[in-house]
């Protein structure tokens, strides 16, 4: 049974426009998902990326467009520019890593509901009342949102370290227990061929 170590952002767009392929396409395929939130700015600076507000004009530029291309394509509803970001992701991560552990509901649907929050539906991640609301409607105890706090804040600094030392300097980014890493919702096809056996 393949495995996917999933690490990402939880104020990404492009781990938002990922939508729910990566939980389909592992159902296809019997793999199991390993959800890493990390905090992206000390990623960046290990391997040589720069934050949104430090990149070129003509990055910023371009980004704005292929949201806008991937929005379309995607179908899913997104503010280009949405009213809380960047938000402050670790408070959402914390819950996150915390729901994980737990158990008893659905991981998929809550790092979802915390991305769409951000980019459709125009809610401050940070907030308690927003982390509470994700978790319930993923099936989880609201309260996790205050009793993941201490144990959610310690993974999320290993996952952090684990990231850089994987080479994951992206979000999202995708790595198969083969060692096959995919980087980008764009790569999700490539992914799902490599699990069926076809790259």
């Amino acid at each position: 049974m393949p495995h996917i170590d999933y690490y990402f952002v939880a104020v990404s767009p492009w781990a938002y426009l990922a939508g729910n392929r990566l939980e389909e396409m592992a159902g296809r395929h019997g793999a199991t998902i390993t959800y890493k939130p990390v905090d992206m700015g000390r990623v960046f600076s290990a391997t040589g990326g720069l934050p949104l507000n430090q990149r070129s004009e003509a990055r910023q530029a371009y980004r704005l467009q292929e949201l806008e291309r991937t929005r379309k394509k995607t179908g899913l509803p997104l503010n280009i520019h949405p009213a809380h970001f960047p938000a402050n992701p670790a408070p959402a991560s914390y819950a996150i890593i915390a729901a994980q552990k737990a158990g008893g509901g659905d991981v998929g649907a809550l790092v979802q509901n915390v991305l769409r929050s951000c980019w459709a539906e125009e809610k401050n991640i940070a907030e308690d009342d927003v982390i509470r609301a994700c978790l319930t409607a993923a099936g989880f105890d609201p309260g996790l949102a205050d009793s993941g706090l201490l144990s959610g804040a310690t993974q999320y600094e290993a996952n952090t370290e684990e990231a850089i030392q994987v080479g994951a300097f992206g979000s999202p980014f995708y790595i198969v227990d083969s060692g096959q890493r995919f980087w980008g919702q764009d790569r999700l096809d490539d992914l799902e061929a490599h699990l069926a056996g076809k790259l």
